[in-house]
């Protein structure tokens, strides 16, 4: 990908009396949701912008690489932590991140301490001179609403999902399809309106963020930022999703930017790196073995920041893995290695399976993996980040939701994109439950083997695969739609903060 040098950016052509404009960036306190919004935090410095990435005190150390990469090339981008001191309810100690929740009755508690960020992000923004530009909030950040009206700056939300699930979730919402499907029977399908091709849900797969016992408010409170927002910012491109893009926009009625996908400004893949909690990973370990695989034939396999599987499952898992007779790369949770008994079990998992087998116990550095000639396959819990990573390296993918957004994403990879192998989950595993092994060794099996074998259909998956993959790194080179897009973006907040129109 060709990027602009610092000095090189978008506003060369603005008048030197004119100040660069200053974007505040604050992301939800999750890994999902923060490593995009640094991505185009980054980004927009790169093209001659001011950007700010506000979050917590833990966050910020986690993201230290990331600040002194950027403070090494002269980059205009600060990360600020807010004061933060989550109240005593339950929560982990000096709990500040998502993943750091033990059980699933820690969530909304977290989410209220969140809340709690609004008066110190109050105090932050006045105290800029001048004021900035833009804030751009995460969308389950409504706290930010009320400063950001409240002193006059022009506010874009960061919607993490794919504009076809945002669509899909905003126009349930306009329609009254979630009250319906609250209603109905659990096996009915619902067709969701207004979108331009067919998707049906059911009670168990319905579109929406927050949707679940205790978050209604949070819901509410999230749609009526976006609302009153100026527009949207998503980490998507026009050549995966254009026709959902239009309808998005037409249906909010707000200006979208599509500048994505956000992974690839991470050139150094080291500094993406620290993006991940603080766990070391000997990366040139994780290369040496990929260097050591044929192409193409290495499936990877991980299941995002937060996600946990218990030993049953994390067993199928494993066991699914050894029967393909395929090269494995498999990402396991140190929360989900703590027992003597699944410890015992991947230890003799790595045995049996020497050489074409690797187990990474901890985190794995992604995007270093995805890129390797060697990876020609992903099992992925549809996470967008990790869906679009997956695109964005032309890898096919074998798809697995658990929750949220993640079942319509695996709508748009299989049914709409063409490049993935459904496992054939069809209910919610809520993060931390304790699953009752939705997923066997089969299906584990018949997955891999139809991804990874031969045959016409398995080669048109790869073939679009590795076209989207090619339109993605166009998207973000000089001339490509996302690179035009996030001009636009900076250059209609150059003047005072006051978008041009």
């Amino acid at each position: 990908m060709s990027t602009m040098a610092p000095t090189e950016h978008a506003l060369a052509a603005a008048t030197t009396a004119t100040p660069p404009p200053h974007f505040v960036t604050v992301p939800l306190a999750a890994q999902g949701h923060i490593i995009p919004l640094v991505g185009l935090a980054r980004l927009l410095a790169e093209r001659g912008a001011r950007a700010s990435v506000v979050t917590t005190p833990l966050n910020v150390a986690r993201l230290r690489g990331v600040a002194e990469q950027a403070a090494r090339a002269g980059l205009p981008l600060e990360f600020v932590g807010l004061p933060f001191q989550p109240p005593d309810a339950g929560l982990p100690l000096d709990c500040q991140n998502f993943d750091m929740l033990d059980d699933n009755s820690q969530f909304n508690p977290f989410f209220d301490a969140l809340r709690e960020l609004a008066g110190p992000f109050d105090a932050y923004v006045r105290a800029l001179a001048p004021r900035p530009s833009c804030i751009i909030s995460d969308w389950c950040n409504p706290w930010t609403a009320g400063v950001a009206s409240g002193l006059g700056i022009p506010r874009l939300f960061f919607y993490g999902p794919s504009c076809f699930f945002s669509l899909c979730d905003l126009k349930a919402t306009e329609h009254g399809l979630h009250e319906r499907i609250a209603a109905g029977d659990d096996r009915e399908q619902y067709v969701v309106p207004g979108v331009p091709v067919p998707v049906k849900v059911t009670k168990a797969t319905a579109p929406g963020f927050l949707t679940h016992p205790g978050c209604e408010m949070f819901r509410y409170e999230s749609i009526e930022a976006m609302r009153t927002a100026d527009g949207v910012v998503v980490n998507t491109f026009l050549d995966l999703e254009a026709q959902f893009v239009a309808c998005y926009e037409t249906a909010l009625g707000k200006p979208v930017w599509t500048v994505g996908p956000l992974s690839l400004v991470n050139r150094d893949l080291e500094a993406t790196a620290s993006l991940g909690k603080t766990v070391a990973v000997n990366q040139q370990a994780i290369t040496a073995w990929l260097d050591e695989q044929a192409p193409d034939s290495v499936m990877y396999v991980s299941f995002g920041s937060i996600a946990r599987k218990f030993s049953k499952q994390l067993f199928e898992v494993g066991h699914g893995l050894k029967d393909s007779g395929n090269p494995f790369l498999w990402v396991v949770k140190e929360s989900e290695a703590t027992s003597p008994e699944v410890q015992q079990w991947l230890h003799a998992l790595e045995e049996c399976t020497a050489g074409r087998g690797l187990v990474v116990r901890g985190w794995a550095p992604q995007l270093t993996v995805l890129s390797h000639r060697a990876v020609g396959g992903f099992v992925t819990h549809c996470g967008w980040n990790s869906l679009l990573e997956a695109i964005a390296h032309g890898v096919p993918v074998v798809t697995w939701p658990h929750f949220e957004d993640q079942f319509l994403n695996e709508r748009l990879a299989v049914d709409v994109l063409g490049v993935g192998v459904p496992i054939g989950v069809t209910a919610p595993v809520f993060i931390l439950d304790d699953e009752p092994v939705p997923v066997v060794r089969g299906d584990i099996l018949r997955a891999v083997s139809a991804l990874m074998g031969g045959g016409e259909e398995a080669d048109e998956r790869r073939r679009k695969a590795k076209e989207y993959g090619e339109k993605a790194r166009r998207a973000m080179e000089k001339g490509g739609s996302s690179y035009e897009n996030l001009t636009r973006l900076i250059e209609s907040f150059v003047q005072s903060g006051v978008k041009e129109h």
